[in-house]
Order: C-alpha cells, then structure tokens, then sequence
C-alpha cells in the first residue's frame, strides 16, 4: 500500500492481482475503489481527481460509478408507480427503446450531451417522430434528475429537446365522426360517441366505473386526482350523453348477466372486460372511412370547436373539458372554415341592421 499525505491512499487488492485501487475518506466513511489499470500513475490521478470532488463538494463514491442505465429506468418507474402516475407504462416503452439502443448495462456516467445527440438521431432515422423520441429523452433526463438526488451520479448532461414541427389540426367534421361509426365494432361506438360529446382523454374515458355516473343529478365524473392536472371534473348530461349512458346500463347489465360476474366499467368490450388496446379497430375503421390516420385524440380537438361554435363561454368549456390554461385551450381550439363563413354571416346581419 502507498500512502500519500492528504490524498489517501493506493494498494493492490490482494497478492497477485496488478490493479491498482484506490482508499478515500469523505466525512469520516471509508471508500474503496479499483482504477481498472495497473499502471499506478492511473490510479494516482484518479485519486486525486476524487479528492479534488470533495474539497469541490461533488459527490463522490464506488455508487457512482456503478450507477446503470437500467437503474436510472428503475428509479423512473418507482417514482411513478409512488405516485401514482398511470403514465407508468410509457416510461417501460420508452426504457424500451433507451435500453436498445444505449444498452441497459451503458454506465449513467457515459451518457453524455453527445450519447443523448446521437440516441436521438438514431431514433429518427428509425421513423420515430420527434415527440416521441422527445417523451423518451424526458424519461431519461427524469432518472438522471433521481440519481442525482439520490447521490447515484455526480452531474446531468444537457438535454436538449428535438424541435416539434408535428402540431395537429384535425378534428371530425359530422359526416366524417358518423362513417367512422359504421365501420367500428359495436362495443366501441358509445366510446367514441360520448368522447365525440365531452372531448375527455382517452384514459380518461376507459378508466369510467358506474359509480362516476350519478344519473339523478345528471353528471359524468372524474375524481380528484384522476386527470390531469389532479383536479375533478363533471360533465353535465345532455339528452344525447344521458341516452348513450342509460343504453350502455342496460347492455353492461345484459353482459353480467351472461357473464355471471359484476361489470365495473362503462366502456367494456363484450366479454366484459375493460377496453384497452383497440389501436387496430380505430385504424382500421378510419381508412374504411376515408379518414386514415386520425386519432382518437382527435375527438378532443373536435369537441373544443364545437363548444366555440356554440358559443359556450371559454371558462365553463374549460372546465369542461379539462383545460387548466387558456394558452393551451386556444392550441384546441380551431377555427375552421364554417366557423368563418357563420362570422360574416354575424357581420352581414349587423351591417343590414345599420342601414
């Protein structure tokens, strides 16, 4: 062992290895660490670079650099799952990719302002759209914001986000939404229909037990802590909603009765189980319709449009629809070219009732 004063010290881990490690003390506790080299010039400056972290204040320690990709992943999940948070399984898919392409075993240290440059050029090559790669980066800069807290990693790299150029427009004109509905299976249209009514999320609207709809008051729930922006959320019955949700009563009755077993959900395929990945039957009913591509997202922006045109005051569609800010409201709200044509029409009927 070789001891220099005020750095520690080196030494050879035992008789007969030739790599050299290196001992450290910060506040009082032991660290050991190999250098991975047998040259002890190596591990003397590796000493020294560690003893310059702590008089930095940087943390330091083995951890750090045993700290993995997969951990970073795993802090990520955890969190989520602490909280929560149903967007759980998007972090998996993300990680999904993240793994593939640096490798679960890529140290947190190497991933660097370059690592991550590249692993978004790759993934665009791949066809992936920017905001996805954008959702994947963010689920690693989230776990390197963990591990740093954690003491796991010593410094977080930039992440620079990729430029959206992909912001959407569409929405459902009502001869559009109405041949999408014959071509999707019988189990999906009252989705879609009340979807079409109130513009909820897709989650929002799957995750619907029967006790969130009261029938005497006339109103659609989501709890506290259900959306969003954690706030509740009612939707009050129009004759249409209250048809749609009294008529899937009486089909979800008919379901547990031949099932045998309670049917929580509203939405539910005909075995009665929860809807969940009906990504095919979507798809293909839009290109049967004339309309590929669209998303069920899509009802959203609809619905928005359709509550300017009726000239709903935007604080009420707001609460609504689940609009926290006004800024993001206004992305939704689409002015389209009937919109237009009923303006003038305002403006022409105040023009005639000047002279």
């Amino acid at each position: 062992m070789k001891r220099q004063r005020g750095l520690g010290s080196t030494f050879k881990h035992h008789a007969g290895s030739d790599v050299w490690w290196i001992q450290y003390s910060v506040h009082g506790k032991r660290h050991r660490e190999s250098s991975g080299s047998t040259d002890h010039a190596v591990a003397t400056r590796m000493l020294r670079q560690k003893i310059a972290d702590v008089v930095g204040g940087k943390p330091v320690g083995p951890k750090l650099d045993r700290t993995t990709l997969a951990d970073l992943l795993a802090l990520v999940e955890a969190r989520y799952k602490a909280d929560g948070r149903r967007s759980a399984v998007r972090v998996r898919i993300a990680g999904g990719h993240l793994t593939r392409i640096l490798g679960a075993g890529c140290r947190a240290r190497d991933i660097d302002n370059a690592a991550i440059t590249s692993y978004q050029a790759k993934r665009l090559e791949e066809g992936a759209a920017a905001g996805t790669v954008n959702i994947e980066t963010a689920a690693l800069r989230r776990g390197v914001g963990l591990a740093l807290d954690a003491g796991r990693l010593a410094m977080q790299p930039r992440f620079k986000q990729l430029k959206l150029s992909n912001t959407r427009s569409g929405f459902f004109e009502v001869d559009q939404f109405r041949a999408v509905l014959r071509h999707l299976p019988e189990y999906l249209i009252p989705f879609c229909r009340v979807a079409y009514i109130t513009g909820w999320r897709r989650g929002e609207l799957t995750s619907r037990m029967w006790k969130h709809v009261d029938f005497a008051k006339g109103l659609l729930r989501l709890d506290p802590g259900e959306t969003k922006n954690g706030e509740g959320r009612e939707f009050p019955f129009t004759p249409e909603l209250r048809a749609i949700l009294e008529a899937q009563r009486e089909r979800v009755g008919e379901i547990s009765k031949v099932t045998g077993r309670i049917v929580p959900w509203v939405f539910c395929q005909d075995s009665g189980a929860p809807l969940y990945d009906f990504r095919r039957a979507w798809a293909t009913a839009c290109r049967k319709a004339g309309v590929p591509g669209r998303l069920v997202h899509d009802f959203r922006r609809t619905a928005v449009r359709n509550l300017e045109r009726a000239g709903v005051p935007r604080s009420s569609a707001m609460k609504l629809t689940g609009h926290r800010s006004e800024s993001v409201y206004r992305r939704y709200a689409i002015v389209d070219s009937g919109m237009l044509q009923e303006a003038v029409a305002k403006l022409a009927a105040l023009h005639t009732a000047e002279k």
